[in-house]
């Protein structure tokens, strides 16, 4: 990639030939290459710790049909999306997610899917009773997002208000004990929705002072009709072949050092599993939070600052699994979109389980149906999350599949129903993920994803600047946990160093849009 002589110029020779190496090929570290590349940076090289590109963004087959094992929909596919942008000039989306109707629509995160709601006792719940408890839950879920704004807390999770108001309100229904019952048992399905949403063992783990922080964006969520990975590929596209160094777990990252290599001196060397070295001014870290959790101790040297690390581990990281189960003939409505799995002994209201290894399908809220049928028959994506879904991976694909017919069976109260297929998740097990994404957990702040986002060496350090930046979606304040958080985070550290290394003012702004 060779630079126009206006480039050379705004950065001087220095800033184009800095050695800047990107640890993690998923879509933030894919994005800010893209970026430091398209400004001129000649010496940019991303080591990935697999076998391929895109992280959490993964997709497979189910026989024949498109599944995604990660990252499922563009949350809020609008002009203000930059992967929807992506999406958009890469030609990857159906008319239907173009059109400006379901751009303006704005779902507050939680698309008004079709439901069928079935009960342990067998045989579905009507409207009458699943309709009033769903919209008090969601005008609940909507003044727990309130707190933020106005700074306060009256509990300290989400969990606990919810659970609190769901009391409160269940006091003053005129139903008898067991349409009470039968009640929460709603609320209950609908709070383990939330942890999958969020990611989070339970709703008592996420912050309610910081559960407005999330943004959400315009737009009815979308998918790739030919596959998440897709958008990974036209990336990639865009790329230097052979800037991406596969199968290079990194070690360690040495930092404030003075490293020679070739007659030069570096502030950082990474040191790669198998013994490789790569120096480097700038090394900017995209890794997942869990991954970052469990190896924070040994992946940087100096250790990273006692605020980072203690910030690091304050943040939230979860897990939320897939189990596609593929069917002959569906037990569902020709129109439905989602389906819900009540027990009818769940009250008062509760989103864990009281053995895991016994009841651990009991976590899993239900499925989503993979449409059209004529692309994907008779096709459901369960979702499970928290540490019940880290115990369904530990579990062999057979054993999963007989635990969740025998939940269908007894829901459906159809005594021979068999899925023909199943797939599953194992985001947990990932030795380079450790689970799903980011939530900010009790007792975190936008400070802390401040604070995670920071460059080393610290501000008041007298060493050479941004050695070390950080990005990922857990980095991104308003937009943690998605593609697009992750996306912007990989471009805000490119910008960082474009205007680190710039000597005059940029003609363009520096968050220029790709």
């Amino acid at each position: 990639t060779q630079c126009s002589g206006t480039q050379i110029s705004k950065f001087g020779r220095k800033g184009v030939d800095s050695h800047i190496v990107i640890v993690g090929c998923g879509i933030s570290g894919i994005g800010a290459a893209q970026k430091l590349i398209k400004h001129g940076f000649k010496n940019v090289r991303i080591l990935e710790a697999t076998q391929r590109s895109g992280g959490r963004i993964k997709t497979t087959r189910l026989g024949n049909k498109i599944v995604e094992i990660g990252a499922n929909w563009i949350h809020g596919p609008s002009k203000e999306n930059p992967v929807f942008r992506l999406a958009c000039r890469y030609r990857l989306l159906d008319e239907e997610a173009l059109s400006e109707q379901n751009q303006a629509l704005d779902v507050g995160g939680h698309p008004p899917f079709k439901p069928n709601w079935f009960c342990s006792s067998g045989g579905k719940l009507g409207p009458d009773v699943t309709e009033p408890v769903a919209a008090l839950f969601a005008s609940l879920l909507q003044q727990s997002q309130q707190f933020h704004a106005e700074q306060r807390e009256p509990v300290p999770s989400v969990g606990e208000f919810l659970k609190g108001e769901l009391a409160r309100h269940a006091a003053q229904w005129g139903d008898g004990p067991a349409a009470r019952r039968l009640k929460l048992a709603v609320a209950s399905v609908l709070l383990k929705l939330e942890c999958s949403i969020s990611g989070a063992h339970s709703m008592d783990c996420v912050g309610l002072g910081a559960y407005g922080l999330y943004e959400t964006l315009p737009g009815l969520d979308c998918t790739f009709p030919r596959g998440y990975e897709g958008l990974i590929d036209a990336m990639m596209k865009e790329l230097p072949r052979g800037i991406v160094s596969y199968s290079r777990p990194v070690r360690c990252i040495h930092w404030d050092g003075a490293f020679r290599r070739a007659g030069k001196t570096f502030p950082v060397l990474i040191e790669c599993e198998n013994g490789e070295t790569f120096p480097a001014n700038h090394v900017i870290v995209t890794v997942p939070l869990g991954y970052l959790k469990k190896h924070q101790d040994t992946l940087l040297s100096p250790a990273l600052p006692l605020g980072k690390a203690h910030a690091i581990q304050r943040m939230g990281f979860g897990t939320n699994n897939k189990i596609f189960l593929e069917f002959d003939e569906p037990f569902w409505d020709p129109d439905c979109e989602v389906i819900y799995f009540v027990w009818d002994d769940e009250s008062p209201v509760t989103d864990v389980v009281p053995d895991v290894q016994k009841y651990w399908m009991k976590k899993l809220f239900g499925f989503t149906v993979l449409r059209p049928t004529e692309k994907y028959g008779h096709l459901l994506c369960g979702w499970i999350a928290g540490e019940e879904s880290e115990y369904m991976e530990t579990l062999s694909e057979e054993e999963v599949k007989q635990s969740i017919t025998q939940v269908i069976r007894r829901f459906t109260g159809n005594p021979v129903i068999t899925p023909k297929r199943i797939l599953r998740s194992q985001w947990h097990l990932d030795p380079y993920t450790c689970g799903s994404y980011s939530y900010v957990a009790v007792g975190c702040s936008a400070s802390d994803i401040d604070s995670i986002a920071e460059p080393l060496p610290l501000k008041q350090s007298q060493s050479e600047p941004l050695q070390v930046l950080f990005a990922g979606e857990a980095t991104s304040k308003s937009f943690f946990s998605t593609t697009h958080g992750a996306l912007l985070a990989g471009w805000r550290e490119a910008d960082r160093l474009i205007a680190h290394h710039t000597t005059s003012p940029p003609s363009a702004p520096l968050n220029s849009r790709l």
